[in-house]
């Protein structure tokens, strides 16, 4: 009986896997860092720092973004006698795919004036088999003086469109004596920060803001004293990239010049949507959530101005099906799925021949098996018959319901899909690799227990 119950614990084990929510690291690009000294004794101390990643506008599509980095330090010297030494700062890493990038445009100052600095090289301590480039620069520290060094570089944003990320490395900092005095780290975005384009709490897989950044404007400051730099006080900063959010600021301001203006309501909602969805999730953050019902709200507007306009109905369908095949719930339970087949069907009816309406009915047929069916070139959706149940008005966050973050609405830069300019590829968000949906999921379970019923009764 024993090996009964192992073979249906396997069973079940492998007939009902759990799904992974986790997307492997992107190629990563060099952090920023605080200078070290060489390997000699220190007397010399880091007083305090100031860091400036100020996050560039960019509007190279697709593009991850590039951040200039001005880094500020007052280094005390505690001995009695003067010290000169190689300071080093490195500038390249391992990217975890076998090559090492560099940051560019490094130039350093000491006391207000720019000094060489010289390219040399050190074993990577991940993997000493590997030299990493770093770059040197010669200071002399007088005893009890102060000395101000200023280094400054540009540095590219990691991670998978239209999310990026940016890194800054404190614990480097730990090589000069005692403690570091203080330090302010400021993020620096070209327009408002706010948690819906910094991403706090859940980060975006491979990347996580630090938190107890306070928000002020443009900015998210954060400040240490009196600490010894460790790998927890290396600091990151999630972000939606510059492109897509300024996309986002686009639709914005078209929605409120032409507030009646249905397709500027619909980039609204598009854009919006294109930064909630990561490639195998959505964001979970409070910022996210709040993303997901301004994009509810922005399609329904939409909607009510252009209720004829078949690839609106689709891509509102679009948002609904990929949240609900993403919460990994009970589909053939959930309000949301019917309402985004409902949408489909709209669509469906109103243009059935239509690109870029077949193309989401599709992938919504891939996310709910059965749900949507294709026979020849015509669509069925006998989920809205055969489970009749109506949905209540639909709550569209997640969780708990999140408290406004006081933003104005917004739209996408890209060309509204639609009649003669529309293509299929602007209303498509990137559908996840076909998921098998679990309308089943509710029972199917009771197998395994039932297969193991009757192996105990016919052991009897």
């Amino acid at each position: 009986m024993k090996r009964i119950c192992f073979l249906v614990l396997l069973f079940a084990l492998l007939a009902f896997p759990t799904d992974v929510r986790a997307d492997i690291a992107p190629p990563a690009q060099p952090p920023g860092s605080n200078p070290q000294p060489g390997t000699e004794i220190t007397q010399v101390r880091m007083a305090a720092e100031t860091v400036v990643i100020e996050v560039q506008r960019d509007i190279t599509p697709e593009s991850l973004g590039r951040a200039r980095v001005s880094a500020d330090f007052k280094m005390q010297n505690l001995g009695t006698a003067e010290e000169s030494m190689a300071v080093r700062f490195p500038i390249s890493a391992s990217d975890g795919w076998g090559s090492y990038p560099e940051i560019t445009n490094l130039q350093v100052k000491v006391n207000g004036k720019q000094v060489q600095h010289r390219r040399t090289t050190y074993p990577d301590e991940n993997n000493p088999d590997n030299d990493i480039p770093w770059a040197e620069f010669d200071i002399t520290f007088p005893a009890g003086g102060d000395v101000s060094v200023n280094v400054a570089y540009d540095l590219n944003g990691t991670g998978y469109y239209p999310f990026t990320a940016f890194y800054y490395i404190l614990e480097t900092g730990a090589g000069w004596k005692d403690t570091i005095g203080s330090a302010d780290i400021i993020l620096r975005l070209p327009y408002e920060a706010s948690p819906q384009n910094v991403i706090l709490d859940f980060g975006i897989g491979w990347a996580e803001t630090t938190p107890g950044g306070v928000f002020q404007g443009n900015e998210v400051r954060w400040h240490f004293e009196d600490f010894e730099p460790g790998l927890e006080q290396n600091m990151e900063f999630a972000l939606v990239a510059p492109t897509a959010w300024q996309g986002v600021l686009a639709a914005r301001e078209s929605t409120r010049k032409n507030p009646n203006d249905g397709e500027a309501w619909g980039m609204l909602g598009k854009a919006y949507k294109q930064v909630f969805f990561m490639s195998k999730a959505y964001r979970e953050d409070a910022g996210g959530q709040e993303i997901y019902r301004l994009s509810i709200e922005a399609y329904e507007k939409c909607l009510a101005l252009k209720p004829e306009d078949a690839q609106w109905h689709a891509g509102f369908a679009d948002l609904l099906a990929q949240h609900s095949m993403w919460r990994f719930t009970e589909i053939n339970s959930n309000p949301e799925t019917y309402r985004a087949l409902n949408e489909i069907n709209t669509a469906l009816e109103l243009a059935p021949n239509d690109p870029v309406v077949r193309e989401i009915a599709l992938g919504i047929r891939n996310m709910f098996d059965g749900a949507v069916t294709l026979e020849g070139d015509k669509f069925d959706i006998p989920w809205l018959t055969q489970t009749p149940t109506p949905w209540p008005t639909l709550e569209p966050t997640v969780e708990e319901p999140t408290p406004t973050l006081g933003i104005t609405p917004p739209p996408p830069t890209d060309t509204p899909p639609g009649e003669p300019t529309r293509t299929a590829a602007p209303e498509t968000t990137p559908t996840p690799a076909p998921q098998r949906s679990n309308p089943l999921c509710g029972s199917a379970i009771f197998l395994p227990l039932m297969v193991m019923a009757w192996f105990a009764w016919k052991r009897r």
